[in-house]
C-alpha cells in the first residue's frame, strides 16, 4: 500500500464538519484497478462498479450511519455508560462492547445512537456497520462479514483474499494503517449470535467494536450492556411521539392517557411491540386507544395484535428458539405453565421433574438466549419478559395441537407445580402459628418460611387465580392468609378469601365452608369493610353451629366481637367474646382463651372498664405465657399499657409499652413495632415528656411508611399533631392534624376522619381561627353522627362548646356542653362528664348565671379528684376561683381554690401551671 493522501483528516482550523452522523463523509485510499463500494452492509447491500487505473486513490463510505427515528427516547442513560466506555480519553487500547437482550428491546437503535454520539464528539472518523443476521436461518459467516468491511474500507473486490485468516489478516493490516494516520473506526457488528462470528471482526488495537446480541457472547472478552425494555414514562412517550409523526394532530394519547399506560403495558415496554402498536393505530386514526387495550387484553391473541404486516412479534420470537436445543425449547414451553411472574430453581425443578442440578444449566442456556433473566439478588429465581411467556404458553399449546408432547404430561407438570406450592405453604404456615404444633423441617425455622412466603407471594396468588375454584384454592386461602395478614396485605388477603370461599361453595366443601366464611370476615375488617365483616362472621358463626363444632363456634364469635367493636357496638362486643371465652374453655384451647381475653380487654377499655380491661389483658399475658407466644405476649403487654393509662398509671404503662416493644423486636413484627410506639408516644405525652412523645411517633410513622400501612400513618399523624400542640408548635400540629385528615380520607376510614377533624379544630381554636375550629368541630360532629360514635358525638360537642365560648356566643356554647354531658352520661364516661362539667361552668359563667357555674365547677372539682386527673383538677380548680372573683366571692376563697389549683398541678409535675396558680393566691386576677 502507498502513502495515504491525508486530506480525509480534521485539520479544518478545529472547525467539525457538522454533517457528522446525517449522510457519508469520504475520504481516500489506494485500492486496485476496481472495487465494489458497499453503502448499507450485510443488508442486501447494493454496490457500484467503478473503473480507475491501478493503485489510485478511491472514495470510501465513512459513515453509512442512519439516522435515528423521531421517537427514540428513553435510552439516556445506556448512551451514556457505553460512552464511558468508548471514550478515547479512557485509556482502553481496543474497546469492545456487547449490547444484549431480548428481541425487540432496541438494541440494533441503541447501537445506532451510540454511534451518532461518539461522532459528535469526534471520538471516531468513521463508523462502519456489518449486519451479521446472526438469528436468519443462514447468519452471515465472518469471511463474508469481512468482506463487506474491506470493501468499505476501499479495499478492491480482486484484492480480497479468499481465507477467513487471510481476510482478518488484511482486515487488521487495514485498520492498524488508519490508526497511524490518527484515524479512530467504530465497528458496529449488528445482530451476533456467536462469538465465532465477531471474534475475527475484533481489531488489534486503538479501534472499538460495538456488538449487538439476543446472546450473551462470553467469547469475545467485552463489557456486557444488558438493555432492559423502555421504563414506562417513555413508553407511552415512544407512542405518543410515533403518532405525531404520523399525524401531528394526533392527540389520542394526551386524550386517553390511562389507555396509554395500559397499552404501553400489554406491549411489555418493548420498542418493536410498542413500534407496531402505533404503526396499527396510525394506520387506523379513528380507534380509540381503549380500544386497542382490549384488542389486546386476552393473552391469548396479545402476539396475534401485534403484526402490522411488515413486522411480526410473533416470528420475531420464534426465530429465537431455532437455535435452542431439543431440552432448551421444552423447558421453555414448560415455563409457559408457570401462573406468576418468576420462578425459583425448586419450583422449576419440580415443574420438570428434574433435580435442581440438572435443570440450573438448561435455565442458565435460556437466560444466554435472553429468554429468560436470572435475578440479580435471588440467584435462585428466574423471571420472563410477559411478552415471551405469552409466547412460550402458545408454544406449549401448539405442542398439544400438534401431537409432539401429549396433554397428559403438561398436566402432570401443572399437578407436580401446585402441589410443590400448596405443600411449602401449608408447612411454611405452621411456622407462623403460636407455638405447640409440631413443625416440618423443611424450613429453619419462622424466618426462612416468612423469607419463602415474601419471594412466592406474587406466585401463590397467581396460583390460586389460576386454579379458582378448586382445592388448590381451598388449601392456599387457609395457608396463606396467616402470612398475609401478619404483612399487611389486605387487598390479597380479600381476595385470596373469596376465591377460597367461592372454591368451597363451587365442590361442596361443608367441612371448609365455615372456615373460608370467617376467614374473608377477617380479611374484610382490615380493608375497613366492617358491616360486610360482620355479616361474614355471623354466616360462619351459624354455619358452625349447625355442623356442632365449638371450637369453631369459639373462633367466630372472637372474630364477631372484633367486628362489633370497630362498629361500636361495645356492648355487644363485650358478649361475644364473653361466649367465645366459654366455648374456648370448654375445649381446652389456651391459646384462644388468650386471644379472647386480650380482644375482651379492648372492648373493656372501649366501655371505660379500665379496671377489668387491666384484668383482662393481665390474663391474656398469664396465658400466652403458658404456651410460649412471644408476639402474643407482646400484645398483651400493649394492650395492657393502654389500660393502664386510662387508669392514670402512666409511669407503669410507659414501662408496659416498652416491654411489649422489646419483645415486637424479638418476633420481628414491624407493625406490631409500630403501633407500640404510637401508644408509647402517647403515655409519653401522658407523662409530660412531650420531646420523647415527639420522637416516638416519629419512629412510628416510620415503621408504618415501611410496611405501607396508610390508616397506621393517618392515626400516627394524628398523634403527632396532638404532641405537637401540647408543645405549643400549633401550626405544625394543625398541619400534622390535616396529613392525617388526607390519609383517612384515602383510606376511608369515617371515624378516623371525625376523630381528626375534632383535633384540627382545638389547633385551629389555639390559632385564633375561631370561625375555622367551629366548623372542623361541626365536621366531627356530623361524622361522628354518621358512625353512631355516642363518645365521639360527646367530644365534639365539648369542644364545639369552647369554640363557641371563644366566639362569645355562651348561649349556644352552654347548650353544647349540655349535650355533650349527657352524651357522656350514656357511655358512662366519668371523666368525660367531669370535662363537660368544667366546661359547662365557664358558659354559664359566660352567662352571669354564677350559682349554676359554681355549682358546675365543684361537681367537675370533685369528680377528678377522684378520677385523680390532676392535671384536669388544677385547671377545673382554675376556672373555678376565675368563677369565684367573677361572682364576687369573698376574697379567702378565691386564694383558696387557686392553692388548691397550685396543689393538684405539682402532684401533676406541671410546675409552671403550679408557679401561675400559686402567683394568683398573692395577686388575683380581676373578675371579668
Amino acid at each position: 500500500m502507498g502513502a495515504r493522501n491525508k486530506s480525509g483528516k480534521r485539520k479544518n482550523n478545529g472547525k467539525k464538519d457538522k454533517r457528522a452522523g446525517q449522510g457519508q463523509r469520504t475520504g481516500s485510499s489506494f485500492a486496485g484497478a476496481s472495487f465494489e463500494r458497499s453503502q448499507v452492509l450485510g443488508s442486501g447491500t447494493q454496490t457500484t462498479k467503478i473503473n480507475v487505473q491501478a493503485y489510485v486513490a478511491v472514495p470510501t463510505a465513512l459513515n453509512a450511519l442512519p439516522g435515528l427515528p423521531q421517537e427514540f427516547t428513553g435510552r439516556e442513560d445506556e448512551i451514556s455508560k457505553i460512552l464511558s466506555l468508548l471514550d478515547p480519553g479512557s485509556g482502553a487500547g481496543t474497546t469492545v462492547g456487547s449490547i444484549a437482550g431480548l428481541p425487540g428491546v432496541g438494541k440494533t437503535t441503541l447501537a445506532h445512537a451510540v454511534g451518532h454520539a461518539a461522532l459528535d464528539k469526534s471520538w471516531f472518523t468513521r463508523v462502519q456497520m456489518v449486519n451479521l443476521r446472526g438469528y436468519d436461518p443462514t447468519p452471515v459467516p465472518p469471511e463474508d462479514a469481512l468482506e463487506a468491511l474491506l470493501r468499505a474500507l476501499g479495499v478492491a473486490a480482486e484484492h480480497i483474499p479468499p481465507t477467513l485468516d487471510e481476510r482478518a489478516g488484511l482486515y487488521r493490516s487495514q485498520l492498524d494503517a488508519l490508526a497511524k494516520e490518527g484515524e479512530r473506526v467504530l465497528i458496529l457488528a449488528d445482530n451476533a449470535s456467536t462469538s465465532d462470528q465477531v471474534r475475527p471482526l475484533l481489531p488489534a488495537r486503538h479501534h472499538a467494536v460495538l456488538v449487538t446480541s439476543r446472546h450473551t457472547l462470553p467469547g469475545l472478552g467485552a463489557r456486557l450492556f444488558n438493555l432492559h425494555p423502555l421504563q414506562p414514562d417513555a413508553a407511552v412517550d415512544l407512542l405518543s411521539q410515533r403518532l405525531e409523526v404520523a399525524d401531528p394532530d394526533d392527540r389520542r394519547v394526551e386524550d386517553e392517557p390511562a389507555a396509554a399506560e395500559e397499552l404501553a403495558a400489554l406491549c411489555g415496554y418493548l420498542p418493536l411491540a410498542l413500534q407496531i402498536a402505533a404503526a396499527l393505530l396510525a394506520d387506523d386514526p379513528d380507534q380509540p386507544l381503549s380500544e386497542r387495550v382490549r384488542m389486546l387484553t386476552d393473552a391469548g391473541t396479545r402476539l396475534g395484535g401485534l403484526d402490522d404486516g411488515e413486522r411480526n412479534l410473533r416470528t420475531v420470537f420464534d426465530e429465537c428458539l431455532t437455535r435452542l436445543s431439543p431440552q432448551e425449547a421444552d423447558l421453555y414451553s414448560l415455563l409457559g405453565l408457570h401462573p406468576g411472574p418468576d420462578i425459583s430453581t425448586p419450583a422449576a425443578a419440580a415443574l420438570t421433574d428434574q433435580t435442581t442440578d440438572k435443570i440450573i444449566p438448561l435455565l442458565r442456556q435460556l437466560v444466554r438466549a435472553r429468554l429468560l433473566t436470572q435475578n440479580s439478588q435471588a440467584r435462585d429465581r428466574w423471571s420472563m419478559h410477559d411478552l415471551l411467556r405469552v409466547h412460550a404458553r402458545e408454544q406449549a399449546r401448539i405442542a398439544m395441537d400438534r401431537g409432539r408432547v401429549s396433554r397428559r404430561r403438561y398436566e402432570q407438570a401443572r399437578t407436580r407445580l401446585t402441589h410443590y406450592y400448596v405443600r411449602h405453604a401449608e408447612v411454611a404456615d405452621k411456622h407462623l402459628r403460636p407455638p405447640g404444633d409440631a413443625v416440618s423441617t423443611l424450613f429453619a425455622g419462622r424466618e426462612q418460611a416468612l423469607a419463602w412466603f415474601d419471594a412466592e407471594r406474587e406466585n401463590l396468588l397467581a396460583t390460586t387465580h389460576t386454579y379458582a375454584r378448586t382445592q388448590t384454592a381451598v388449601r392456599l386461602g387457609f395457608a396463606f392468609g396467616r402470612y398475609l395478614k401478619w404483612r399487611r396485605r389486605h387487598q390479597d388477603l380479600v381476595t385470596v378469601g373469596a376465591q377460597a370461599l367461592e372454591a368451597c361453595q363451587a365442590l361442596g366443601d361443608v367441612a371448609n365452608l365455615p372456615g373460608a366464611w370467617n376467614n374473608l370476615g377477617t380479611a374484610l375488617g382490615g380493608l375497613k369493610r366492617h358491616a360486610e365483616a360482620h355479616d361474614a362472621h355471623q354466616t360462619a358463626l351459624d354455619l358452625f353451629q349447625q355442623t356442632g363444632d365449638t371450637h369453631g363456634q369459639a373462633n367466630a364469635w372472637n372474630s364477631l366481637g372484633n367486628t362489633l367493636r370497630k362498629l361500636k357496638r361495645y356492648a355487644e362486643a363485650h358478649d361475644a367474646h364473653r361466649t367465645a371465652l366459654d366455648l374456648f374453655q370448654q375445649t381446652g384451647d389456651t391459646h384462644g382463651q388468650a386471644s379472647t381475653w386480650n380482644n375482651l380487654g379492648n372492648t373493656l377499655g372501649d366501655l371505660k372498664r379500665h379496671a377489668e380491661a387491666h384484668d383482662a389483658h393481665q390474663t391474656a399475658l398469664d396465658l400466652h405465657r403458658q404456651t410460649g407466644d412471644t408476639d402474643g405476649q407482646a400484645s398483651a403487654w400493649n394492650n395492657l399499657g393502654t389500660a393502664l393509662g386510662g387508669l392514670k398509671r402512666h409511669a407503669e404503662a410507659h414501662d408496659a409499652h416498652q416491654t411489649a416493644l422489646d419483645l415486637f423486636q424479638q418476633t420481628g413484627d414491624t407493625h406490631g413495632q409500630a403501633g407500640t410506639w404510637n401508644n408509647l408516644g402517647n403515655t409519653c405525652g401522658d407523662l409530660k415528656r412531650y420531646a420523647e412523645a415527639h420522637d416516638a411517633h416519629r419512629t412510628a410513622l416510620d415503621l408504618h411508611r415501611q410496611t405501607g400501612d396508610t390508616d397506621g400513618q393517618a392515626t400516627t399523624w394524628n398523634n403527632l399533631g396532638n404532641t405537637l400542640g401540647a408543645l405549643k408548635r400549633h401550626a405544625e400540629a394543625h398541619d400534622a392534624h390535616q396529613t392525617a385528615l388526607d390519609l383517612y380520607q384515602q383510606t376511608g376510614d369515617t371515624h378516623g376522619q371525625a376523630s381528626t377533624w375534632n383535633n384540627l379544630g382545638i389547633e385551629l381554636r389555639q390559632l385564633k381561627r375561631h370561625a375555622e375550629a367551629h366548623d372542623a368541630h361541626q365536621t366531627a360532629l356530623d361524622l361522628h353522627r354518621q358512625t353512631g360514635d355516642t363518645h365521639g358525638q360527646a367530644n365534639a360537642w365539648n369542644n364545639l362548646g369552647n369554640t363557641l365560648g371563644d366566639l362569645k356566643r355562651h348561649a349556644e356554647a352552654h347548650d353544647a356542653h349540655q349535650t355533650a354531658l349527657d352524651l357522656y352520661q350514656q357511655t358512662g364516661d366519668t371523666h368525660g362528664q367531669a370535662i363537660a362539667w368544667n366546661n359547662l361552668g365557664t358558659a354559664c359563667r359566660g352567662l352571669e348565671r354564677y350559682t349554676e357555674a359554681l355549682a358546675a365547677g365543684g361537681k367537675a372539682v370533685a369528680m377528678l379528684t377522684q378520677e385523680e386527673d390532676w392535671a384536669r383538677t388544677g385547671e377545673a380548680w382554675a376556672e373555678f376561683a376565675t368563677t369565684l372573683t367573677a361572682s364576687g366571692a369573698a376574697p379567702s376563697r378565691v386564694r383558696e381554690a387557686w392553692e388548691q389549683s397550685a396543689t393538684a398541678y405539682t402532684r401533676a409535675g406541671d410546675y409552671e401551671a403550679a408557679a401561675t396558680s400559686r402567683a394568683n393566691v398573692e395577686s388575683p386576677p380581676p373578675g371579668t
